[in-house]
Formats: C-alpha cells, structure tokens, sequence
C-alpha cells in the first residue's frame, strides 16, 4: 500500500505535464514534495489505526476481557513501529518517483527492492556473514561472532527491524532480539513478562533504525527534487 501511494507521486506529474503549472503557483519546491509524502503517511496512519482499533474491539469482543494499561502501550507503540515500517516503503517509493521518470520503471523498481529485502535477505544474509567472519573450529566464540554479523546484515532490511519489534513487543516473555547467555537470564523465572519499559528498551535501536531510513530516504527524494529542472 505504501508503494503504491508513492511510486507515482513526482513523476507522475511530469507524466501528466502538470509539474510546471503545480509550481506556478506560490507553493515551494519542498512544499510539494513534503505535502505528498505527509499525504501519504496521514493515508497510511488513518488504515493502520482502522484496522488497530477493529482487532482491538474484536479481542474485547471475543475475549470478553478489556486490555490493560500496559497492553494498551504495547499495542500504541507496535501501531507506531508499524507507521515507521510503511513509512520506509512510502520514502522509498518517492524516492525512485523522484529519480526515475517512467511510474512503470518506479514501480517496478520500488517492487524489486521490496521483494529482495523482504524474502530474499535473509537467505544472502547468513552467506555473507560466513564470508565476513568464518567459523574456527578451535574457538567456540567464533559462533556467536558470525551470529551477531549475520543479525547485523539481516538488520539492513526494515523487515527484519519490524520482525524484531513485533517479537518483543507481541511476546511480554521475549527478553532478547540477539543471542540470550545463561548467566542474563540466571534467576529470572521461566516465562514471566517483562515490564512494558524493558521491551520497549530493547526494541528501541530497530525503531529508531526505521525512522533513521525513512528522513535518510526522504532526504535523498528531496535533494535530488530541489536539483530537477522543471519546464513546461
């Protein structure tokens, strides 16, 4: 949905020759590119919110139990994990809309990037890691070497960020988004929630890495539009 909201948003004003007369107007250059993307983002806020508070009320519905104060924060911060995830995709769409002229060729390649970041990452992940930081059978650390560069790898795709996310904050029990060593969860009791606070803690990093790429995206979009020259 994201993609679909943005791979058209500049070209296809050049494609439809209305760029010229957009900005006859007494609007700014990055009036325009901000008020598509926040267009989009309000679009994408507004479903996500929809579809939050219908599964909200199906599960007091069905439950018959009302959500506690810290499921309600739970929920409010995976619905905001959820916006910085769409609104990856949403700056990564304006972007090739603002790079490529043809919305096909955008779309296409939005798509493409979507889909090898989405389903295909995390095979090349674990192949490039091995390359990186090979496994030495003398030195059991080795291991946990090529686990954590292979996470780090896999961390450069938003889908795997909000995987994390939506881990912690989903599962109260979930403690770790990385390797868990026994002596971190000595004296802990088996399956006991953690507080609302420490999850949002530990899934802190991979929400602040999607906001991160989604201003890095937005900034690329608007440089590169404030460059274009524009006739009509």
């Amino acid at each position: 949905m994201a993609i679909a909201l943005g791979f058209d948003a500049v070209n296809g004003e050049y494609a439809r020759r209305t760029m010229s007369r957009l900005l006859a107007q007494p609007i700014y250059r990055d009036a325009v590119l901000s008020g598509k993307f926040l267009g989009a983002l309000i679009v994408l806020a507004i479903a996500l919110l929809t579809l939050w508070l219908m599964m909200t009320g199906l599960g007091i519905l069905f439950l018959g139990l009302p959500p506690s104060a810290a499921d309600v924060v739970r929920g409010t911060a995976y619905l905001a994990a959820t916006l910085a995830y769409a609104g990856v995709w949403l700056a990564l769409a304006l972007a090739f809309s603002t790079l490529i002229r043809s919305p096909a060729t955008s779309a296409l390649a939005a798509l493409s990037v979507w889909l090898v970041l989405t389903m295909f990452w995390g095979m090349v992940a674990p192949l490039i890691a091995g390359a990186l930081a090979p496994i030495d059978p003398l030195n059991p650390m080795t291991v946990v070497t090529q686990f954590e560069t292979q996470q780090a790898i896999a961390r450069l795709s938003p889908e795997k960020l909000y995987g994390e996310v939506a881990a912690i904050l989903l599962n109260p029990a979930a403690r770790s988004v990385g390797p868990l060593f026994f002596d971190q969860v000595e004296g802990a009791i088996a399956g006991a929630p953690l507080p609302t606070m420490q999850s949002l803690i530990i899934v802190w990093p991979q929400f602040s890495g999607m906001i991160a790429a989604m201003i890095l995206l937005f900034t690329l979009a608007y440089v590169v539009f404030q460059r274009q020259e524009i006739r009509a």
